[in-house]
């Protein structure tokens, strides 16, 4: 694939930070980003509604600013959402899915604290320490320990445009938390999808679903110069529309081309690598080839010894008069054997 195929389309290619973020991060396009999440999570939840949550200020590590999560959102029902579109393997990826998944179930407890000292302070006007229990507001303290962990669903969604050692080799993965030998799901707060892209393999024809032809789209639009007749659905109208480099502003546009500058490098370093591992397996291959020969040269060479021994040895017996009978029970040859030697 040359560099021009990687996202110089008229669309913005997803696979790129910002391109993510222009389809599914902004508030024109959070009725696209719930029809994908719908799709995702058919028969299990329907999301009505969505709002953004500011990433950068989740920050624990001012290196992570900025790129904890593509998307962090919380559905009108209370669940938490992260997605998160990924370009590039790295170690330990499915390490950090983790440590994020705990931490946003982690600042649910954090936020019930928060928004019940609040509370407590505004309904006594005393101001609340840490020291006290926020959680009391009338209630038993029992009770208020085990509801200050009673959480939400957390659902992880990593788009993955790389294939994950740790993972099987199939586009989609679903992860939670069950019982070992019933499988019976054990927690049903906790939940992680990984789509690695390059395992999905479907032509536009084999798209029966919107789930399909969604993902799809993703995988394919940057190098489309236009949306194919058969994505008639009106969220790919709107799909058009965001995704449309025509459409950014220039501020975008700007940051689109430095993000497509990036995402281009990368590919390129990432072929080098290939290249060079390439070049070193081929360079093991046939030192390990060479060896083989030399082995198997010495294997025939050996071979070929002992069959002129063999025949120098019938031949000695032969000269000396011994019955080629006797020559057959010693040697183990044919008497057809014996007689050509």
């Amino acid at each position: 694939m040359s560099c021009k195929d990687w996202g110089a389309g008229h669309f913005v290619n997803p696979f790129t930070d910002l391109g993510f973020k222009i389809i599914f991060g902004q508030p024109a396009s959070k009725e696209l980003l719930i029809t994908l999440l719908n799709e995702l999570l058919a028969g299990e939840h329907i999301i009505e509604d969505l709002t953004f949550l500011d990433k950068e200020n989740r920050s624990d590590n001012i290196d992570d600013a900025g790129i904890i999560y593509d998307l962090y959102c919380r559905t009108s029902t209370g669940e938490y959402i992260i997605v998160e579109m990924q370009n590039r393997y790295h170690s330990n990826f499915l390490d950090r899915t983790l440590f994020y998944m705990c931490r946003a179930i982690g600042r649910q407890v954090e936020n019930i604290r928060e928004k019940r000292r609040k509370e407590r302070e505004l309904a006594t006007d005393i101001p609340v320490s840490d020291d006290d229990d926020p959680y009391m507001l009338g209630e038993a303290r029992s009770d208020s320990y085990g509801a200050r962990y009673r959480l939400s669903t957390v659902y992880g969604i990593f788009l993955m445009n790389f294939k994950e050692p740790g993972l099987e080799e199939k586009f989609r993965t679903d992860t939670v938390i069950t019982d070992r030998d019933t499988c019976k799901v054990v927690n049903p707060h906790f939940r992680q999808i990984f789509l690695q892209f390059p395992f999905f393999t479907k032509e536009l024809g084999e798209c029966e679903t919107l789930y399909d032809k969604l993902i799809y789209t993703l995988k394919n639009m940057q190098h489309w110069n236009r949306m194919p007749g058969a994505l008639k659905e009106q969220v790919f109208d709107r799909l058009e529309e965001l995704a449309a480099v025509a459409n950014l502003s220039e501020e975008n546009r700007i940051a689109y081309d430095r993000a497509l500058d990036r995402y281009r490098v990368s590919r390129i370093v990432e072929e080098d690598a290939h290249e060079a591992g390439w070049k070193k397996g081929l360079a093991e291959g046939l030192a390990e080839g060479r060896a083989e020969g030399r082995a198997e040269g010495l294997e025939e060479g050996i071979e070929k010894g002992v069959v002129k021994t063999q025949k120098s040895y019938v031949r000695n017996m032969k000269d000396l008069g011994i019955p080629i009978e006797q020559i057959v029970l010693i040697t183990g040859l044919s008497e057809d054997d014996i007689r050509d030697m």
